[in-house]
């Protein structure tokens, strides 16, 4: 779980820089990709979490 908050933090960074610095739209775009990634590992994650342990008893 700190990985998806390290990834969601560094591509806010990166969208901020990229929104606001004149010329490094790339790091905007590269900022929406790490984000991509980590709602990608989230659901991966939430997903392999979910499974164990679940018995009706």
């Amino acid at each position: 779980m700190i990985l998806f908050l390290i990834l969601v933090l560094a591509a806010i960074i990166l969208g901020i820089i990229g929104a606001v610095a004149e010329g490094l739209f790339y790091l905007l775009v590269i900022g929406i990709v790490v984000f991509a990634a980590a709602l990608v590992y989230l659901g991966i994650h939430l997903r392999r979490s979910g499974r164990r342990g679940r018995t009706l008893r």
